[in-house]
C-alpha cells in the first residue's frame, strides 16, 4: 500500500510562525503567522480534509506587525497569542539654525527648522481572539477568506517592555488557559490571564544571571510535575526552572556547540528533553544527568530550527532545518516503549516457534524513517496535529506549508 503524497499549501508571504490549534482535537488544524514589511500580516487558519486530501484555509488580519512567534490556547479554539515586530518613528528637533540674528533687526528673520526622525523595531507579545463567525466562512470559494479578510480582536498586550523585547510565549500545557510564560530578553515572566484574557498581570518572574547580556532564545513548559518546571534556552546553555520558586534547578552548560535553536519535552518520559540547535545536531538529555546527553542524531548539515516529539508516540521525533528538509526519526531506544509491542507467551499457537517470540522482543534501533525535501527554502517550523497523531506539518521561509503522514509501514508496525 502507497503513502499518500504531500499536501502543499502557499502562502503569499513569507512565514516562519505555526502552530497546531491545540483546543481544536476533532478537526486538523494549523495556525501560520506571515511576516511581511510591506503588507498587514495574516493569520492562516489550515484546516485539513483527510479524507478528500485537501485543504480549506481562512484568513484573519494580524495589523500590529510581523508574526515571528504564535501559540494557541489548550483550552479556547479561539484565542491565541502572538509575538510580533513593528517599526516605532521618533523625531524630534535637530537644530534651529540659522538663529534669529538680531531681535531689534527690521530684516525679516530666516528660520530653519531640521528635524531628524529615527525609526526602531519594537518586540511585543499579545493575546488575540478569533472573530465569533470565522468558521461559517465559506470554504466553497477559499479565496474570499483572503479577498474580505476579518480582523483578529486584540484582548490585551503582554506587556513587557520593562523586561526588554519577548521572544515567545507559551502556554501552560493541558492548563485551563489561563497562564503564559513570555521570555523577554534574560527575563521569565508568568502571567496570570483575567477576565476573559482581556487583562493580563504578571504573577512571578525568573532571571537569568551572568556575565555579557544573556538573552533566551527559546524555551519549553514542561507537561510534568503539575507544570511546574520550564526550559529555556540561552545562547549553547539549557536552563532548567522551578516555576514554584522561580529558581534554576539544573543546568546544561555547552549543551551545543553552537546558538540552541529548539527544545521539546517528551511528553511519556518526565525527564527526557530534546534539543536542537546551529551546530546541525540534535540531542537528547535526562536532565537527572546533565554530563552528556543520552543519544545525538546528526542527519542535518545546517541549522536545526525546530525538534517535536510526537504526542502520543514519543519515539518518532520530528526536526526541521534550514537545510531545507524536514526529518522523522524513530527514537525507540529512548521511548517509552522501548522494546515495541510483546507478545504473550501464551498468545502464541503450538506450532509457531521460539525465535518468534525472541524476535518481538528484540530491541528495535534508532533510525531516520523518511527524509522530506518538499521545501526548497528554510524549514522553520514542524508540529505534529493534535487532533491525528499520524499528521504534522512543516513551514518554511518562502510561506510553502506542507501536510505529510507517518509511513502506514511504520504506523502499522507501533500499533499492532
Amino acid at each position: 500500500m502507497e503513502d499518500d503524497a504531500p499536501v502543499i499549501y502557499g502562502l503569499e508571504f513569507q512565514a516562519r510562525a505555526l502552530t497546531a490549534q491545540t483546543a481544536e482535537t476533532d478537526a486538523i488544524r494549523f495556525l501560520v503567522g506571515t511576516q511581511s514589511l510591506k503588507f498587514d500580516n495574516q493569520i492562516h487558519i489550515i484546516d485539513f480534509d483527510d479524507e478528500n486530501n485537501i485543504i480549506n484555509k481562512n484568513v484573519l488580519l494580524h495589523q500590529a506587525g510581523e508574526i515571528w512567534h504564535i501559540g494557541a490556547s489548550p483550552a479556547d479554539k479561539a484565542v491565541l497569542t502572538t509575538c510580533y515586530n513593528k517599526s516605532e518613528s521618533h523625531c524630534f528637533l535637530l537644530s534651529l539654525a540659522p538663529f534669529i540674528a538680531s531681535l531689534l533687526s527690521l530684516s525679516a528673520v530666516s528660520l530653519v527648522i531640521t528635524l531628524a526622525c529615527d525609526s526602531r523595531v519594537v518586540s511585543c507579545a499579545a493575546v488575540w481572539r478569533m472573530p465569533s463567525d470565522w468558521e461559517t466562512g465559506s470554504h466553497e470559494s477559499p479565496d474570499d477568506s483572503a479577498h474580505n479578510p476579518q480582523t483578529l480582536e486584540l484582548l490585551c498586550h503582554l506587556d513587557d517592555s520593562a523586561h526588554g523585547s519577548g521572544c515567545v510565549v507559551l502556554w501552560e500545557p493541558m492548563g485551563d488557559g489561563k497562564r503564559v510564560i513570555s521570555l523577554a530578553d534574560n527575563h521569565a515572566l508568568l502571567w496570570d490571564l483575567q477576565e476573559s484574557s482581556t487583562q493580563a498581570t504578571v504573577s512571578s518572574t525568573a532571571t537569568l544571571e551572568g556575565k555579557g547580556q544573556l538573552k533566551f532564545t527559546s524555551g519549553k513548559w514542561s507537561p510534568h510535575h503539575n507544570c511546574s518546571q520550564l526550559a529555556t534556552a540561552n545562547d549553547t546553555s539549557i536552563r532548567g526552572w522551578d516555576l514554584r520558586t522561580m529558581s534554576q534547578i539544573y543546568c546544561i552548560e555547552n549543551a551545543h556547540g553552537q546558538l540552541v535553536r529548539d527544545l521539546d519535552f517528551n511528553p511519556n518520559r518526565q525527564y527526557y528533553l530534546a534539543s536542537c540547535g546551529d551546530d546541525c545536531k540534535v540531542k537528547f538529555w535526562d536532565v537527572r544527568n546533565v554530563q552528556e546527553p543520552v543519544k545525538t542524531l546528526e542527519e542535518h548539515s545546517h541549522w536545526v530550527w525546530s525538534v517535536r516529539y510526537n504526542h502520543s508516540h514519543d519515539q518518532l521525533v520530528l526536526t526541521a532545518s534550514s537545510d531545507s528538509r524536514l526529518i522523522l526519526s524513530n527514537m525507540v531506544s529512548i521511548s517509552s516503549e522501548p522494546f515495541g509491542h510483546l507478545v504473550d507467551d501464551d498468545e502464541l499457537s503450538e506450532g509457531e516457534d521460539n525465535h518468534q517470540d525472541d524476535k518481538t522482543k528484540e530491541p528495535l534501533k534508532d533510525s531516520v524513517v523518511s527524509t522530506y525535501e518538499e521545501h526548497e527554502d528554510s524549514v522553520y517550523a514542524a508540529e505534529w496535529s493534535s487532533a491525528d497523531p499520524w499528521l504534522f506539518a512543516s513551514l518554511s521561509y518562502d510561506g510553502r506549508l506542507v501536510i505529510n503522514r507517518v509511513p502506514r509501514a511504520l504506523k502499522y508496525r507501533i500499533l499492532l
